[in-house]
């Protein structure tokens, strides 16, 4: 390993080990106190490499600023410092495999899990390069971890070589970007840029200007509860009504595991309480906003003619917008992502665009003013426990960032 890679690979590793999972159904700002955890750590990393304007906000984002050596446009770059709610974050162990040689990946905590070039196709183009991968039980968090790693890595060697050209650069780092809630309105005029870039890409190459839509559903069904050995004719089941709905919706065509590329979908994510009431969660996505209109009246119809069937029940759909496509506002001016894309050529790769079948931080971002397309940082299978990353991409992705920034001023 280079010294370049070792330091990725240990501000890898030690970001990964604090737990920062987000959780949705917490109303504070962040959602988890253990988010603060990981941000003052990056609060006294930023204070020992020099940045300045080092802020912990409020609402729980890291800033900081770079200074400028050279005259040029203000850029953001930006990652997120929690973990995905669906598997398990607590006891992270991130490990090191050095040198990757082809063959099969096992996890010390978890002898019957493997991770292999059949199940994860991207680690036949990762001969020789080192390998981060969590023990087996928990997801790795490099999702996005990784991308913190790679703006401080980048911003340290930018700060220790004054002679590198570059405008302003604001970083930051923010909490509940895998729920929806990652960019507080008061974000854009605290981060004060031209434009920004997320690192929360995968492969590398990825320079990505469009994302999923995306609302979140609530559906609430209140049931009729009384003693079952005297519920004939006056019991309604919350459950069994739940269940019709599940059933009614499309089960051949608009789920996650039926799609891919273009197509949307509707994901049933939570299903909580008992006989008396139900609470079901959604998340609908789809690129196109007419798409995502049409998922939301598909799910509200299916509430309607099951409430048809039971009138004594109550059931209600709430659907709230959470991100827009970043597309319909980055098409209008593309300057940012042909730029990223240049830059992409200039460090020997070929950029690939594809849309994200999710959303980043860059999505809210865009729509409320900041361009903000996404890059890679080289993160595979994600949000599982057969999470990896290659500190060789993540060493191109600060290359990246390097090459964004001398075109910025050229």
């Amino acid at each position: 390993m280079t010294t370049r890679t070792e330091d990725l690979a240990a501000r890898l590793m030690r970001y990964c080990a604090v737990d920062t999972q987000s959780d949705a159904d917490s109303p504070s700002q962040p959602s988890t106190a253990i988010q603060l955890t990981l941000a003052r750590m990056l609060v006294q990393e930023l204070e020992t490499i020099g940045a300045s304007d080092i802020t912990l906000t409020d609402y729980g984002t890291v800033l900081a600023t770079i200074p400028a050596t050279a005259p040029g446009p203000t850029i953001g770059f930006l990652a997120h410092m929690d973990t995905a709610p669906q598997f398990n974050a607590t006891g992270v162990k991130p490990r090191l495999i050095p040198g990757y040689n082809g063959g099969a990946i096992t996890y010390p905590d978890n002898p019957a899990l493997t991770l292999t070039p059949e199940t994860s196709p991207n680690l036949l183009k990762k001969l020789g390069h080192d390998i981060v991968t969590a023990s087996g039980t928990t997801l790795l968090g490099a999702d996005d971890k990784a991308g913190i790693a790679i703006i401080l890595h980048t911003a340290q060697t930018l700060l220790n070589d004054p002679s590198i050209p570059h405008g302003p650069i604001r970083l930051a780092f923010t909490p509940d970007e895998e729920i929806g809630r990652g960019v507080d309105r008061r974000l854009p005029k605290d981060l004060n840029v031209d434009w920004a870039y997320t690192f929360d890409g995968g492969e590398a190459g990825e320079i990505e200007y469009e994302t999923f839509s995306a609302d979140g559903a609530e559906i609430r069904i209140e049931g009729v509860s009384i003693h079952p050995g005297l519920a004939k004719g006056k019991m309604v089941n919350a459950i069994h009504l739940a269940s019709k709905i599940i059933a009614a919706l499309p089960q051949h065509t608009m789920l996650p595991e039926l799609t891919d590329h273009r197509d949307g979908f509707i994901h049933a994510t939570d299903m909580t309480g008992g006989s008396s009431a139900m609470t079901l969660r959604f998340i609908l996505r789809d690129f196109e906003r007419e798409g995502l209109e049409e998922k939301g009246k598909i799910l509200r119809a299916v509430c309607d003619a099951v409430q048809a069937t039971e009138p004594r029940a109550t059931i209600t759909c709430t659907i709230t917008p959470q991100y827009r496509n970043m597309r319909y506002w980055l098409e209008k001016d593309m300057r940012p992502v042909e730029l990223a894309q240049a830059a992409c050529r200039d460090i020997g790769l070929a950029p690939v665009s594809v849309p994200i079948r999710g959303g980043t931080d860059g999505s809210r971002l865009t729509e409320m003013g900041v361009p903000c397309p996404n890059l890679f940082t080289g993160m595979q299978e994600i949000h599982g426990p057969l999470e990896w990353v290659s500190v060789q991409d993540m060493e191109r992705a600060s290359d990246l960032m390097l090459a964004i920034l001398r075109r910025a001023v050229q």
